[in-house]
């Protein structure tokens, strides 16, 4: 396209790019939790309805998930934003999702194995920049 513009562009919000890929990566971490809260309660389903209404929540969750990305990919690089999103996703769905929301226990190595996520998140983010 013409100017550098992407076919994407047309669909973006004007705003600075800042903000753009950081509600972009705010999106993609909310609709993991989302897609991850939805498939834990599938399996916890009752009937084939109750399955099929959280498989479908799941996947629509999902599938926003992977346009957010696609929307931080415009602005950073995809050595950056998929270790990123990533270990964001593992952090949001073991924390808010199976801690907060289905009261499940994260022991002292599952925290640890947490923080490692984040370091690695800022090992990678600061090599690749």
């Amino acid at each position: 396209m013409a100017n550098g513009t992407t076919w994407i562009d047309r669909f973006l919000p004007q705003g600075h790019p800042a903000a753009l890929s950081g509600g972009a990566l705010l999106a993609n971490f909310l609709c993991n939790i989302v897609a991850g809260a939805a498939f834990r309660y599938s399996a916890l389903a009752g009937d084939a309805r109750g399955f099929l209404f959280w498989q479908v929540v799941g996947n629509l969750a999902g599938f926003l998930t992977v346009i957010a990305l696609t929307v931080l990919l415009r602005f950073v690089p995809l050595s950056i934003a998929y270790p990123v999103t990533t270990g964001l996703a593992v952090i949001g769905v073991q924390v808010v999702a199976a801690a907060a929301l289905f009261r499940e226990p994260i022991v002292a190595r599952t925290w640890l194995g947490t923080m490692l996520i984040v370091l690695g998140i800022v090992l990678v983010s600061y090599r690749a920049s």
